[in-house]
């Protein structure tokens, strides 16, 4: 991985959105619910006010909102303040 958060950011690779169907019907990507769970990728350092409490290949639990998305080599990744995770799980 080439990517290195900086401060209190840690890297998340959202786990896949379920599929589901209801009655025979699939529902489309565009309408799956997005995933509030996911792997952790890499974190960066820290601050002087915040020790770096998650560590990579940990699975999280974070907010609907939280991160920012982004795309690397095909992959979707979001980036988020450690702040923004609500547990490890």
């Amino acid at each position: 991985m080439n990517i290195k958060p900086l401060a209190d950011r840690v890297l998340v690779l959202p786990a896949p959105a379920e599929e589901r169907t209801i009655g025979g019907i699939i529902i489309p990507d565009s309408a799956k619910e997005k995933p509030l769970k996911g792997t952790v990728v890499a974190v960066g350092n820290g601050t002087k006010d915040e020790e770096m409490v998650v560590k990579p290949n940990d699975t999280v639990l974070y907010g609907k909102y939280a991160g920012t998305e982004l795309e690397f080599e095909g992959e979707k990744y979001l980036i988020m303040r450690q702040a923004d995770i609500l547990a490890i799980v």
